[in-house]
């Protein structure tokens, strides 16, 4: 992949970095020479692995980040550990179950929520001061294409979120504009990654036939979305925008 030269030696936090989109991320914006801090949750040896893999020693911070408080504790140690913090990337998030709309509890309702859409906003609201010190940041959340229409069978809270991620970041963008802090969203389709390992098998064709492209994703077709709204020098004018990588799936 080429170099973009103004992401060499900034500041990036990735959420959910151990598997998935978010490892294919840290092996991303290392290859061009940022300095990471990976987050992780419960994948202790997943993440060592791939800290081992690309070098440069990232910071590694831990943190339940359905939990409320420890999205603003992993932003402050990650930033302490790196000397600022240049870009946020809010990666973390998941379904928690699938489960009939009828079947849905508080339980579950606060869980997925709680880890997609509070987690965001704690983590935007403690990058901030971060960002101000450094004379502006980018934010880059992770939506999803069930956040757009509605999603499969069972993930009526998770898709709610989802959509709920998509709206938070345009006001984000809006409200932070004038702090030089630019907010966009990149929402991928299907995807395979770990998240979808209990997919049904009826329900992965179904979407690998949705997609005019004719296949599932995979995290890496993810990484460019991210590393073009992370520059600025690509993407300096771009805020509040969502970048579908989706197959095609979905057209806006």
């Amino acid at each position: 992949m080429s170099q973009i030269d103004d992401l060499k030696g900034i500041a990036v936090l990735i959420t959910g970095a151990s598997t998935g989109i978010g490892a294919a991320l840290a092996r991303a914006f290392a290859a061009q020479g940022a300095r990471l801090a990976l987050h992780f949750n419960s994948h202790e040896s997943e993440v060592r692995a791939l800290a081992g893999e690309i070098g440069g020693s990232p910071a590694l911070v831990r943190g339940d980040l359905s939990k409320r408080g420890e999205a603003r504790r992993v932003v402050n140690e990650a930033a302490a550990e790196l000397g600022g913090l240049d870009v946020l990337i809010n990666n973390a998030g998941g379904l928690g179950e699938r489960r009939p709309i009828g079947e849905v509890d508080d339980a579950l309702f606060d869980f997925v929520y709680d880890l997609n859409v509070r987690t965001v906003l704690a983590a935007t609201q403690a990058a901030i001061p971060h960002f101000e010190k450094r004379g502006g940041g980018n934010i880059i959340n992770v939506g999803s294409i069930a956040g757009i229409d509605g999603g499969g069978a069972g993930a009526s809270v998770y898709s709610s979120a989802k959509a709920a991620v998509h709206n938070l970041s345009r006001h984000t963008a809006r409200d932070l504009a004038k702090k030089n802090i630019r907010v966009n969203t990149v929402a991928p389709g299907a995807i395979a990654t770990p998240f979808h390992a209990r997919t049904p098998k009826e329900r992965l064709d179904a979407m690998r036939n949705a997609a005019p492209m004719g296949r599932i994703g995979e995290a890496q077709d993810c990484v460019g979305a991210f590393l073009f709204l992370a520059s600025n020098e690509l993407s300096g004018y771009i805020t509040g925008n969502i970048v579908h990588v989706n197959g095609g799936m979905y057209m806006p």
